[in-house]
């Protein structure tokens, strides 16, 4: 994309010179593509000058969720990051980058650049807003865990929920971005460890997670859960077992005679069926 910012109409970058650094940004994300080195040092210049200060937390907004809902939204948080911008409009998540976190081969990542192939992940799937902004957000309280525990992430939940109230509050997110990204801030890594060993945990998750009640969210869950396995390295072709697994147990589940069941009865016919669909030997109410 030319450095002179030609991608933007003069009477934009007359009257909103702040928004056209993050508009450009945005505009990476499509079919423009990524922003060339000059203009990410025009940019850069700019944000260090101040370009950013004064800026509407929702205008902002409306910038990021432009460059999100694009094919490619790793190239917009490039170009913000490359810039300073995303210091700026998005601390919360510019302080995960270069953050590592455990993996399988090679043994760690970087969270920033996980993050980003999540995203991109996320829209080549077509996924929704709700799943995106969950795919930006879980992580961010990752970005202070005490570095004698590195990689491994101790009570990032906690420090993250916070983080993520205030993200939503300061941009004014629809309610189904919110509740996605604290579920998936909870629920993702239980989800990637879910065993078919033990089908009451199994039961219990589906139910958390409102498989029975909440499908859309459910879905929009595994949906994410199954991005971010797939941003691994060596995993981008591959099917999301997790998904598979608890698919299954969700069938056998659909086939029970709920009539006359209290609360807990169904709970243990759901933890039965699953266990025979599983093949399971044994199953117990231990949490997942």
């Amino acid at each position: 994309m030319s450095s002179e910012f030609t991608s933007l109409p003069p009477e934009f970058l007359q009257s909103h010179p702040a928004l056209s650094l993050l508009r450009l940004a945005a505009l990476s994300a499509g079919p423009d593509g990524m922003l060339d080195d000059d203009t990410l040092e025009l940019m850069f210049e700019q944000v260090n000058a101040g370009a950013l200060a004064g800026l509407v937390a929702t205008e902002v907004w409306a910038e990021l969720e432009r460059g999100l809902m694009a094919r490619m939204p790793s190239n917009m948080f490039r170009a913000l990051y490359a810039s300073g911008a995303l210091k700026k409009v998005l601390p919360e998540v510019a302080a995960v980058f270069g953050v590592p976190q455990i993996a399988d081969d090679p043994p760690q990542v970087d969270i920033g650049q996980h993050l980003l192939r999540v995203l991109d992940e996320a829209a080549r799937c077509g996924a929704p807003l709700a799943v995106r902004f969950a795919a930006l957000a879980m992580h961010v309280g990752k970005a202070d865990s005490p570095p004698e525990h590195l990689p491994i992430h101790y009570r990032h939940v906690e420090r993250a929920q916070s983080r993520i109230e205030a993200m939503c509050q300061r941009f004014g997110v629809s309610a189904d971005c919110r509740e996605l990204a604290l579920l998936a801030l909870v629920e993702c890594e239980r989800v990637h460890r879910v065993s078919e060993i033990r089908a009451g945990p199994v039961a219990a998750m589906l139910q958390r997670l409102g498989a029975f009640d909440r499908p859309q969210r459910f879905d929009q869950l595994m949906t994410l859960c199954a991005c971010d396995y797939r941003a691994y390295p060596k995993r981008a072709t591959h099917d999301y077992p997790k998904a598979i697994l608890l698919g299954i147990a969700l069938k056998a589940c659909a086939a029970i005679d709920e009539i006359g069941l209290s609360a807990d009865g169904l709970q243990e016919a759901r933890a039965a069926a699953i266990a025979v669909a599983f093949g399971s030997e044994r199953w117990s109410n231990s949490q997942t």
